[in-house]
């Protein structure tokens, strides 16, 4: 295990259900420890066995809003009628302490984190170490296959997944890199090397 990185990288990953996106990441931080995930704040309850801090910070409504209008989020966005986001904090902190750290978000999030790094000063710790990657799909044919069987959904919801899927390929090019996962070890090797040499920069 590698366990470090020369200088810590702030790691933004997205990817259409299916990409395999949950593997490589298991395997990224299996390899590099100093990866982190940053904890996103949420207003929904709590479910079984969820602390606050752990899986989320939940927040009522009212903080959250107070907290988008003090621009504390990176990214922030409603999912089923709850408030999702991530605070800036979340992520400055464990990097001044050397970590790197791994967000695991949509296009529309990713976006959201891309156009507020533009407007960071050329030497700043986000702006330095952001890099954000697109892990695709050879084709919206193998991901059907890949989903029918992997034998988790009914086939309207299939349907759907394919196409939020074809949706979203179509903002992979405003990603610093696409990493096409038609081979699981080719796509960790090709990963790995991106994530080394922005680490090396």
């Amino acid at each position: 295990m590698s366990g470090t990185l020369p200088h810590p990288v702030f790691l933004v990953l997205t990817a259409p259900s299916g990409a395999g996106k949950s593997t490589l990441i298991r395997r990224l931080r299996e390899e590099f420890a100093c990866f982190t995930y940053s904890v996103s704040c949420t207003t929904r309850a709590p479910r079984g066995q969820e602390r606050d801090g752990e899986a989320y910070h939940f927040l009522t409504d009212a903080e959250f809003d107070r907290r988008v209008a003090a621009g504390e989020f990176l990214e922030h966005a409603v999912v089923h009628g709850h408030q999702y986001g991530t605070l800036r904090s979340a992520v400055e902190e464990p990097m001044r302490r050397g970590c790197s750290l791994l967000l695991d978000i949509d296009v529309a999030g990713a976006a959201q984190v891309r156009a507020l790094i533009a407007k960071e000063p050329e030497d700043s710790l986000l702006r330095r170490a952001f890099f954000d990657v697109f892990i695709d799909v050879p084709s919206l044919d193998e991901l059907r296959r890949r989903l029918v069987k992997r034998a988790e959904d009914a086939p309207e919801v299939i349907e759907q997944r394919l196409n939020n899927a074809a949706g979203e390929r179509a903002h992979r090019h405003e990603f610093a890199a696409i990493v096409v996962n038609d081979d699981l070890d080719r796509a960790y090797r090709e990963l790995r090397t991106l994530l080394l040499e922005k680490a090396l920069r």
